[in-house]
C-alpha cells in the first residue's frame, strides 16, 4: 500500500511540476502582477497654483513655453510627411497645423533610442558623456522577468540576456535618476521669472533629488504608473501583443494611477492622454497672466496598446486589432495638440507663446507594425535612423515663419540654450553645454552651420554624424556601418568596407567625444536582440541583420 502511496504522489509531484513548467510564462506573470502593487486613491481634483488675477505690468512679457513630448511615435505616424498610421487612414491634423504654422526640421534627432537618455539631454542639453545618465531605469525584477519570459518567444529571436551582478549593483528603481547637481530647463527658466509645471510622464527618477519637483518644476502631476485606462474599464479598448515579452510585463505589473507633487497614488479622472490634456488647459489658465513653461510629457503611444471606444469606432475597420487601436492612440495624441492649441488662442496666449512638439525617439518594432517608421531603417532600440528620427516643430508666431522647412540637422540636446535664448534667460554659470542655439535656424535671422557632430551612443553602440555622413559601430555585433545619408538617406548600402577613410575619420570624432566621458551612473543589466528590417511578429531567418541593445 505505501509504495502504491508514495508512487502515487510522485506521479502528482511530477505532474504537477510538468504543469507548471509548460505554464511558466503565466506563472511568472501572475507572481509579477503580484508584487510592487501600490495603494491608489479614488480619482481627486488638483488643485492648480493660480498667477495673478491681471496681467504683469512693465516690461515686455516674455514668452510662455509649451513643450508636448510624445513617446515611442514613429516618424511616418503622423501625415505631416506625407505618410500617416494605417497607411494614412488616421491623418494627424492638429499636428500637421503646428508644423505648418512654425518650422519644421526636417533632420530632427531624439537624444538617443530610448527613452529616459532623451528626456535626460532635453531637460540638460547635455550628453551622456557629462551626466552619465545612458541608460533607461527599468522597474525592480523587470530584467530577469523579460529574460525569463523572452525565452519562449516564437519567432525565432534569441531571447534577452539578463546580467544578475550588474542588477545587484545598480541602486533601486527609483533613484535610477538624473543628478540633483544637474541643471535642467526647469531651472533655466525658473531663474528667470518663470512658473514652471510638468505633466505626465518623468522616468529620470523619483523622490528628494530625482523628481520633477527636485530638479526644478513648481508642480508635477505625474504619471505614477502606465495603464490609460483600468483594463476592465468598459470605455477602454485593448490590445495586448502576445509576442512581446515587454507588453506582457507592463499589463502584469501597471496600473493606473498618478500623483501631484509627489504625494500619494490617486486615480487619474479619465483616460491618460486626454486626462493630462485637459489639466494641461487648466494650467494654461491659471498661468495666463504670467510666464510659464507646461512640459506636457504624454505616455502616447507607448505600450500597452489602450484606446478609448470612442476613438477606436472613429478610426473605422482597421486591421489587424493592435493596428486599429494604435491608430486610435494616435487620434488621441493629435487631439491634445489641437486642444492646446485652441486653449492658448481662447486665452489669447497664442502670439507669445512658445510651442514646440517632438517624439522620444522612433517607434518601436516589437508591436508588430512594420511602417511606423517609414522610409527608414530601424526601430526604438537601435540607432539607426528610424530609431532616432523624430518630428521636431516650433511655432511662436510673430517670431518664427510659418512652414518654414530647416533642413539643418537638429537634435533633442539643442533644445535648452535654444529655448533659453528665446526667453532672454541665462545659461548655468560653469555647466558645459552640449547643444546650441537653433532659434536662428528656425526664425530664418541666420543660416547658423551645422555643428560640428551630433552623438549618441549606448554602452558599446556608439554613433556619430557630421555632415551628411554617419558612422555606426557595435560590439554586439563586432561591426562597422557607414552610410552618406544625403545620397542614401534610408540608409540601405554601407559603404564602411569601400570608403575606409571615412571610417578612420569619424572613428577618431567618435574617441575623441569619449576622451574624459564620466562613467555611467550604473550598468546596463539587460542586452536585448533587435531585428533591424523586421518587427517582433516577423520570423527570424538567417542572413536577418540582428543588434543587441544595451539597457
Amino acid at each position: 500500500m505505501w509504495k502504491t502511496l508514495l508512487l502515487g504522489g510522485l506521479a502528482l509531484i511530477l505532474a504537477g511540476a510538468t504543469l507548471l513548467w509548460l505554464n511558466r510564462t503565466s506563472v511568472i506573470l501572475f507572481l509579477a502582477a503580484h508584487t510592487g502593487q501600490q495603494a491608489v486613491a479614488p480619482t481627486r481634483s488638483v488643485n492648480w497654483q493660480h498667477g495673478p488675477a491681471t496681467p504683469q505690468t512693465g516690461a515686455d512679457r516674455p514668452p510662455n513655453v509649451v513643450f508636448i513630448l510624445a513617446d515611442d511615435l514613429g516618424f511616418n505616424d503622423i501625415s505631416t510627411f506625407g505618410g500617416g498610421v494605417a497607411s494614412g487612414r488616421v491623418p494627424t491634423p492638429n499636428i500637421d497645423r503646428l508644423a505648418r504654422e512654425g518650422a519644421i526640421f526636417t533632420n530632427a534627432y531624439a537624444g538617443t533610442a530610448s527613452c529616459a537618455p532623451s528626456r535626460a539631454m532635453i531637460m540638460t542639453g547635455r550628453y551622456p558623456t557629462r551626466t552619465g545618465f545612458e541608460f533607461t531605469p527599468i522597474p525592480d525584477g523587470m530584467g530577469r522577468i523579460l529574460a525569463m519570459v523572452s525565452k519562449d518567444q516564437p519567432n525565432g529571436l534569441p531571447p534577452i540576456d539578463w546580467n544578475r551582478a550588474a542588477a545587484e549593483a545598480s541602486p533601486p528603481f527609483a533613484e535610477q535618476g538624473l543628478p540633483g547637481a544637474e541643471v535642467t530647463l526647469a531651472e533655466v527658466l525658473g531663474d528667470a521669472g518663470y512658473h514652471t509645471v510638468h505633466i505626465g510622464k518623468w522616468h529620470l527618477g523619483r523622490g528628494p533629488e530625482f523628481g520633477p519637483n527636485a530638479q526644478g518644476f513648481d508642480e508635477s502631476l505625474l504619471m505614477a504608473s502606465g495603464l490609460y485606462l483600468p483594463a476592465d474599464d468598459e470605455d477602454a479598448v485593448n490590445a495586448q501583443i502576445d509576442f512581446d515579452p515587454v507588453d506582457k510585463f507592463l499589463w502584469a505589473r501597471m496600473q493606473f494611477a498618478a500623483s501631484y507633487n509627489g504625494g500619494d497614488w490617486f486615480a487619474p479622472g479619465g483616460y491618460l492622454t486626454d486626462y493630462w490634456t485637459d489639466e494641461a488647459e487648466k494650467v494654461i489658465q491659471a498661468n495666463r497672466n504670467r510666464p510659464f513653461f507646461l512640459y506636457l510629457a504624454h505616455w502616447g503611444v507607448h505600450t500597452p496598446l489602450q484606446a478609448t471606444r470612442a476613438d477606436y469606432e472613429a478610426v473605422g475597420d482597421i486591421e489587424p486589432h493592435r493596428l486599429r487601436v494604435y491608430a486610435a492612440m494616435i487620434r488621441g495624441l493629435d487631439r491634445s495638440v489641437g486642444d492646446i492649441l485652441d486653449t492658448l488662442e481662447t486665452e489669447g496666449l497664442s502670439e507669445n507663446t512658445i510651442v514646440i512638439f517632438s517624439s522620444d525617439n522612433g517607434g518601436p518594432g516589437y508591436i508588430g507594425l512594420p511602417d511606423i517608421n517609414a522610409p527608414y531603417r530601424g526601430w526604438k532600440l537601435t540607432l539607426f535612423e528610424g530609431g532616432i528620427r523624430v518630428p521636431l516643430f516650433m511655432r511662436w508666431p510673430g517670431h518664427i515663419p510659418a512652414g518654414r522647412e530647416v533642413s539643418t540637422p537638429a537634435a533633442h540636446i539643442d533644445l535648452l540654450p535654444t529655448v533659453a535664448a528665446a526667453c532672454g534667460a541665462s545659461l548655468p554659470a560653469g555647466v558645459a553645454i552640449d547643444g546650441r542655439n537653433i532659434l536662428p535656424l528656425a526664425t530664418g535671422d541666420n543660416q547658423a552651420p551645422a555643428s560640428d557632430a551630433i552623438f549618441w551612443q549606448s554602452a558599446y553602440n556608439r554613433v556619430v554624424r557630421k555632415g551628411d555622413w554617419k558612422l555606426q559601430i557595435s560590439k554586439r555585433p563586432d561591426k562597422v556601418w557607414l552610410y552618406d545619408l544625403a545620397s542614401d538617406p534610408t540608409e540601405q548600402t554601407n559603404l564602411a568596407e569601400t570608403r575606409p577613410d571615412k571610417v578612420e575619420e569619424l572613428q577618431a570624432v567618435l574617441e575623441a567625444h569619449q576622451q574624459g566621458a564620466r562613467e555611467p551612473l550604473y550598468p546596463y543589466t539587460m542586452e536585448g536582440p533587435v531585428a533591424v528590417d523586421k518587427t517582433l511578429a516577423d520570423t527570424i531567418e538567417p542572413g536577418d541583420e540582428i543588434i543587441y541593445w544595451p539597457n
